[in-house]
């Protein structure tokens, strides 16, 4: 076995940014909650370069009620995950994605008569 000193190993930079296992398991499970009360009704996932974007919709051809995007960039600022509404307004941004997601959960809780 031969070892070359100096040899140029760069790390695998991924071509696109994704949701991992934890993070996919995660939304979806808030998703399935808001399906089954009726609030959400379809989803789109999007990889780009620079960002992941779960994109949330009430109906197919309408802009996503909710987006949640994940920017690795950002990581070491105001968090990597965001919570963004209709309007583009960022209604929630942290390093925690269960508790940037819990911004969402609030309208799942309903006073009950």
């Amino acid at each position: 076995m031969t070892f070359q000193s100096g040899s140029s190993i760069t790390p695998h930079v991924p071509d696109r940014v994704a949701f991992d296992r934890l993070e996919l398991g995660a939304i979806l499970t808030l998703y399935g909650r808001m399906v089954a009360a009726g609030e959400w009704r379809d989803y789109g996932i999007s990889m780009l370069k620079d960002v992941a974007v779960f994109s949330i919709f009430r109906r197919t051809a309408e802009n996503p009620l909710y987006r949640i995007e994940k920017r690795p960039r950002l990581r070491s600022r105001q968090g990597m995950y965001a919570v963004i509404g209709m309007d583009g307004q960022i209604l929630k941004r942290g390093h925690d994605l269960r508790s940037v997601l819990r911004v969402l959960e609030r309208k799942l809780i309903r006073v009950v008569d």
